[in-house]
């Protein structure tokens, strides 16, 4: 059960940062995980949940200096840690990074979980190259908004399936075509591309290798592909977790501050509504992009 309480304020160890928190945002399935709830096999429970935090820095650990007190940070925490629903936060200054200095904590808040797996997923893992043909499931998604829009950034030939009312928004961010799931099948017209970005999973997933080309590559962020189902089609296969990474942040924050990429807010509670803001994902059809707990304004 998610409620708000009063918790003492965490104290930095060796190489972290005590964060003011001032906007966090939500992966709705985190309270799913299970290193959300365990470390190591053994309950960490309670919990706090949110892990995308933008704040300001407020203390250091011993052995950090390349923060000082005031700085705006943001960053992705570990799973098996609490994360930035509350006031204040500890995160490891390695995982941390200088804020996007031309948007809001809100906004800069939605951005690392979803710009981290967008990137990793598209370079690290699929390594698209300039004019490869992707196509990105859930575009409007706060993960597939920022996959659609880094894809088009790297100068591939972007297509973006959807399941609400968002084509027009997505088109904006680079996808040349928006398939709409509800009313036409994105495997229709065959294997056609050369990497398939999957944020949905399901039947999803499993139909998603036949619009592979041969040597294609499929990256799942939801769940590992069936096994042996990458072979029968001559392509690859990858789930990956999202690890933190201050150089890759750092490049977000430069495309954010560059016009080049932007940060969709879907809906915004207090914290003290955060247990409404969990609940929120529910909804169907949900607005694009990601649902953020403001914590101070």
């Amino acid at each position: 059960m998610l409620v708000v309480e009063r918790a003492p304020v965490p104290v930095p160890a060796a190489g972290e940062v005590l964060v003011s928190v001032r906007a966090a945002a939500i992966t709705f399935d985190e309270l799913t995980w299970d290193e959300t709830w365990t470390r190591d096999g053994v309950s960490r429970t309670p919990v706090i949940p949110s892990h995308e935090v933008s704040g300001v820095v407020f203390e250091l650990g011993s052995g950090v200096s390349d923060f000082k007190p005031g700085d705006e940070v943001y960053g992705l925490i570990e799973f098996d840690r609490d994360g930035a629903a509350a006031e204040f936060v500890t995160v490891p200054a390695t995982d941390l990074a200088a804020k996007p200095s031309t948007v809001s904590h809100t906004r800069a808040a939605a951005l690392p979980l979803a710009g981290l797996t967008a990137l990793q997923a598209l370079v690290d893992h699929a390594a698209v190259q300039p004019g490869e043909a992707v196509l990105v499931h859930g575009g409007g998604g706060g993960v597939g908004a920022l996959t659609v829009q880094l894809a088009a950034i790297l100068g591939a030939r972007v297509t973006a399936t959807v399941r609400s009312d968002a084509r027009e928004l997505v088109s904006g961010f680079g996808a040349g075509r928006v398939i709409d799931v509800r009313t036409e099948a994105f495997d229709e017209i065959g294997p056609v591309y050369d990497v398939v970005i999957d944020t949905v999973g399901g039947e999803t997933l499993d139909r998603s290798f036949g619009v592979l080309r041969r040597g294609g590559r499929l990256i799942t962020l939801s769940a590992p592909p069936p096994v042996g189902r990458a072979d029968d089609y001559g392509v690859t296969a990858t789930f990956f977790i999202v690890v933190p990474n201050r150089d890759q942040l750092a490049q977000l924050a430069a495309l954010v501050d560059s016009g080049r990429l932007r940060v969709e807010i879907a809906e915004t509670f207090p914290l003290d509504d955060g247990r409404d803001a969990f609940e929120s994902g529910r909804r169907s059809p949900r607005r694009a992009g990601k649902t953020v707990i403001v914590v101070r304004d």
